[in-house]
């Protein structure tokens, strides 16, 4: 796949390195490419990753993701086209969304009405997105989306990624991935648990 991965901090940074030792391309798009972190980030990863502006990354990508703080991505999007690509949105909202919105992805979505969205990897912290499998296993990540592109993709890169992936249906459902986020966020830096952590399904 030919990504454009919008963020190159701890998730994004994350994230591509996975996709681009997977064999996928990837495009980090940011504020400054030039940026030594960037740099540094493309160079690790070598001939498939590239780096440049968030419009550029929008169109080199045939799959978007979303990797910045909520509200960069809320006034990013309107500047960009994404035309009907699929987009998988990572990020988790702060404060108080707009009227009558209900989650962050569907704030996003408002922004790009002809786009595939679907919600991954917001569950959890970045270390666990570079390395997802603890010794009892592989952590769980959740996926929802109405589109069945979009939830094929998702499924892909989680699954490259090596999180255990599961549907969780539609985006109405990203609230509960949402509130999810919140619980990690709450259990590692309020509970005394730290960023080592994370949630998996067992089953009898």
């Amino acid at each position: 796949m030919k990504i454009g991965l919008f963020g190159a901090g701890n998730v994004g940074g994350a994230l591509g390195t996975s996709w681009v030792k997977a064999g996928h391309e990837v495009f980090f798009g940011v504020q400054n490419p030039k940026a030594k972190d960037t740099l540094d980030l493309v160079a690790r990863c070598g001939p498939n990753a590239k780096a440049g502006t968030l419009k550029e990354a929008a169109a080199f990508g045939d799959i978007i993701v979303i990797a910045l703080p909520w509200t960069a991505a809320y006034e990013s999007l309107p500047k960009i086209d994404l035309g009907s690509k699929v987009v998988i949105d990572c990020s988790n909202p702060t404060g108080t969304l707009p009227e009558g919105v209900h989650s962050g992805v569907e704030a996003l979505k408002r922004l790009a009405p002809g786009a595939k969205f679907a919600k991954a990897f917001n569950i959890t912290g970045a270390a666990n997105m570079a390395h997802p499998v603890y010794p009892d296993g592989a952590l769980a990540m959740f996926f929802c989306a109405d589109d069945k592109d979009a939830k094929r993709t998702a499924e892909t890169l989680i699954k490259a990624t090596g999180f255990e992936a599961f549907d969780l249906g539609s985006l109405a459902n990203v609230r509960l991935m949402e509130a999810q986020a919140q619980l990690w966020v709450s259990l590692a830096y309020k509970g005394g648990l730290g960023p080592d952590f994370g949630f998996r399904l067992v089953k009898r």
